[in-house]
């Protein structure tokens, strides 16, 4: 385990939040409004808000905003959820990631003003990212909602500049409902009287909710296909509205749609903040986010197989990341093709590898460490086989999946990692490269 991967001061204050609720879900904003007005409300004193929610692309379309804006010269603090590796990745302090013993500090003081009143880990915890965002400077505070939108712990600015939703999809069904229509009006739950609103393509049912609700409260909606259009660019790229863009260094054809949703976003933006068109192609060209479909060019578990053979890790865990995968892979050149995956019990695996299968040598199936929510191998085997996978083998760990793999002897071929994020995190945390 690398020294950056260790147990640090803070994951002692963490496990101990951990234990505040019952819960480790309970879609309440009473709670996070009891310990705002205790910290004398920091959410009312933020520099501009850009809120974004979604079900699929959030954290690559805040990635991509965040390289323009600091291409443009300017501070960003940023707030995204999970980790993968070290908590410390989910708040950015203008720029840089927070420091360990300021994110300690600040935990401990929320920990300490909250006293022993019930409130579930997400919710201190983004009490704690909002205090540290109130009192750093900086221009503007990019927001990922941890879970749909309308009763979000983060959904507590009354007036962001901006409110962005990605393509919305099945997804915790428990929490947000077992339709689209029902995770939709809850995603559409940020949007904001008079805050411009930017809307990836949806479905037909989400597409109708957003419309409504965007109406209803008088939030200027723009709705890819409706009123901004993008297309692939032949040799790689796209165009947006006419005009012509590289491709972001996000690999992936759906990050050309993440791109184009960035670029909108900057556009609408005020001109205080909004980036010019040198600091947008600058930020495609260095937008940086790690697991999803990142290359793992070397490091222990690639070690374990032959020379010819590609790693990649993915976190995409839902059947509209399972889809936009399998659009990627389906544009490689043929290889044999392995996927090693690791999924929650709260996840539909079915619907995830039901579109990847068809393409794999064989199903890899692991737990997933360091958590108690994993699907269990056997579990996970099963549903497999029944996405269509032809051959399903159950593993330890990657590492002992790698191996077998290895022992194919086929000269070159790949291999995916997906199904999780904690998965993602632990392959990081064994093989690096660490999240910067």
């Amino acid at each position: 385990m690398s020294a950056s991967s260790r147990p640090q001061p803070s994951d002692r204050v963490l496990a101990r939040l951990l234990a505040l609720h019952p819960k480790s879900i309970d879609l309440v904003l009473d709670r996070v409004w009891r310990l705002l007005a205790r910290l004398d409300h920091p959410e009312r004193r933020l520099p501009p808000v850009v809120h974004v929610a979604g079900t699929n692309g959030k954290g690559s379309v805040v990635a991509l905003l965040r390289a323009m804006l600091e291409a443009a010269g300017l501070r960003v603090h940023v707030y995204t959820s999970p980790h993968l590796v070290r908590f410390a990745e989910r708040i950015r302090l203008a720029g840089t990631l927070i420091a360990e013993d300021h994110l300690t500090a600040l935990l401990e003081e929320c920990e300490s003003v909250n006293g022993p009143d019930p409130i579930t880990f997400f919710e201190i915890t983004t009490c704690a990212a909002l205090l540290a965002f109130s009192r750093t400077p900086a221009d503007v505070v990019l927001l990922e909602t941890g879970l749909g939108g309308r009763l979000d712990a983060t959904n507590v600015v009354e007036r962001p500049v901006l409110t962005a939703i990605t393509p919305i999809s099945m997804d915790h069904e428990a929490y947000l409902g077992d339709t689209l229509s029902a995770i939709a009006f809850e995603k559409a739950g940020i949007l904001k009287p008079g805050v411009p609103a930017v809307c990836a393509a949806q479905t037909p049912e989400a597409t109708g909710v957003l419309e409504q609700r965007a109406a209803a409260v008088g939030a200027p909606l723009s709705l890819d296909g409706r009123d901004w259009t993008w297309r692939r660019a032949e040799g790689g790229g796209f165009f947006l509205d006419g005009e012509a863009w590289p491709m972001p260094t996000l690999p992936g054809d759906h990050q050309r749609a993440n791109a184009a949703q960035a670029i909108r976003m900057a556009r609408s933006l005020p001109p205080p903040l909004q980036p010019d068109e040198h600091a947008i192609r600058t930020g495609l060209a260095r937008v940086d986010w790690p697991a999803r479909l990142q290359r793992l060019p070397r490091g222990p578990l690639v070690a374990r197989l032959p020379h010819g053979w590609e790693v990649w890790l993915d976190g995409g865990h839902n059947p509209g990341a399972g889809a936009a995968l399998a659009a990627v892979l389906e544009t490689w050149p043929a290889r044999p093709l392995h996927l090693v995956v690791g999924m929650l019990d709260t996840k539909d695996p079915v619907g995830f590898l039901r579109p990847l299968v068809a393409r794999a040598e064989a199903v890899h199936v692991v737990p997933v460490p360091d958590t108690q929510a994993g699907l269990p191998t056997e579990g996970l085997a099963d549903r497999a086989r029944r996405a269509g996978a032809r051959a399903v083998l159950e593993h330890e760990a990657v590492a002992n999946a790698l191996d077998r793999i290895a022992e194919t002897r086929v000269g070159s071929g790949r291999v995916v990692i997906c199904g999780s994020l904690y998965l993602a995190g632990g392959v990081l945390a064994t093989n690096g490269p660490l999240p910067l």
